[in-house]
């Protein structure tokens, strides 16, 4: 199981009370944490693509955010989480061209995750007059098979689509080092998985919770993917998972660190926003908070695997239990309201005492996914 970082420009109120440059101090550090983990071993970092969502993500031109990375890493790779593709938010071959661009500033190191947004209040804003969000599912599905085409044909063939069209044009630049960027799409139900594995897109699961869902993942995933008809120039057999992590020297500090972040609030924006993912009985509406986390309340969430906190040894015992499931990558998601020094301290003491227990491959799953159709 190999090992990334997700973040999101996160800048909940509490933050921007206290602090007069809240967005553009959240922002700069999170460009940290990814240079960090750069050097500590991880080999993703996933940034978002949010529109119109304040406080929980301020992330919104991730392409710029991840060419400033592009320099300023050596091995991590970058990846979108997500770009969105759908034409009345980036026109599909502006994000060709984009993915393409950042393939080559970062040497190869380019993975490029799509989706459809996060739900009603972002996706509607670009759509107006439609209220069926089933419908940009229909848009995405008509236009990211397009992608390849456009890196891999000298002259894109041209497309004539319900949604947008184009006639045929030279999409420039081609991708780095030959074939493209492996492909993964953001899922959050189980036909969703199913979908990206019969297209052999590797999934984006953002939406899993714990442990025990990756039984699901795994046998909606791995089952279809075995028969794919890839849209891409290769497979991408890959389930990530996202999980909180705190790591600190003692698991007393760690549960200490992880009762004053404030992930209630984080979680309540996130059914805030994300009002397509099934809503768990008791979450209230906002802007009605969950309740805060005491110490008892974090513990439970260790016990049942809804969150991955403790020292280097309790923090490898709970990766593993991912590894066990069958998850392939494990990223953890950073834009709690954890202190910058608790964030790096986390990303270090994982980096040290965690990755290499678990991922011993030096070579990146994707780069063997990708060298082996490009040398095909």
């Amino acid at each position: 199981m190999e090992f990334g970082l997700f973040v999101q420009g996160y800048v909940p109120a509490a933050r921007a009370r206290t602090d007069p440059r809240a967005e553009h101090n959240a922002l700069v550090e999170e460009t940290e944490y990814v240079i960090q983990a750069d050097r500590s071993g991880f080999k993703y970092a996933w940034a978002s693509e949010h529109h119109f969502l304040e406080e929980y993500s301020h992330l919104s031109a991730n392409d710029v955010f991840l060419g400033y990375l592009a320099h300023a890493t050596e091995r991590i790779h970058l990846g979108s989480g997500i770009f969105n593709p759908l034409p009345t938010v980036n026109h599909p071959v502006k994000v060709a061209e984009k993915v393409a661009m950042l393939d080559h500033l970062s040497g190869g190191r380019f993975e490029f995750g799509s989706g459809r947004g996060a739900g009603s209040h972002e996706i509607l804003g670009f759509l107006p007059g439609i209220t069926d969000m089933n419908h940009t599912k229909e848009i995405w599905e008509e236009t990211i098979a397009e992608f390849p085409k456009m890196w891999l044909q000298d002259e894109y063939e041209g497309f004539q689509g319900t949604h947008w069209s184009l006639p045929p044009r030279r999409v420039l630049p081609k991708p780095y080092g030959g074939s493209h960027p492996a492909m993964w799409y953001a899922a959050g139900s189980p036909s969703s998985y199913a979908m990206a594995a019969k297209k052999g897109l590797g999934v984006l699961g953002f939406s899993v919770q714990k442990v025990s869902d990756m039984e699901w993942v795994v046998e909606s995933y791995k089952g279809a993917v075995r028969d794919a008809e890839p849209i891409a120039d290769y497979v991408n057999d890959n389930v990530m998972v996202t999980s909180t992590a705190i790591c600190a020297e003692t698991s007393e500090k760690a549960k200490r660190i992880a009762v004053g972040a404030g992930l209630n609030y984080l979680q309540s924006l996130l059914f805030r926003y994300h009002d397509t993912f099934p809503r768990p009985r008791g979450i209230p509406e906002w802007p009605e908070l969950i309740p805060e986390y005491t110490e008892e309340v974090v513990e439970l969430l260790i016990a049942e695997e809804l969150m991955i906190c403790g020292n280097p040894e309790e923090v490898l015992r709970q990766c593993k239990r991912w590894e066990q499931a069958g998850a392939d990558q494990l990223s953890f998601g950073l834009p709690v309201g954890i202190p910058y020094e608790d964030t790096m301290n986390t990303i270090r003491l994982i980096g040290e005492h965690v990755i290499p227990q678990i991922d011993t491959d030096p070579v990146h799953r994707t780069t063997r996914f990708r060298q082996a159709a490009a040398h095909a």
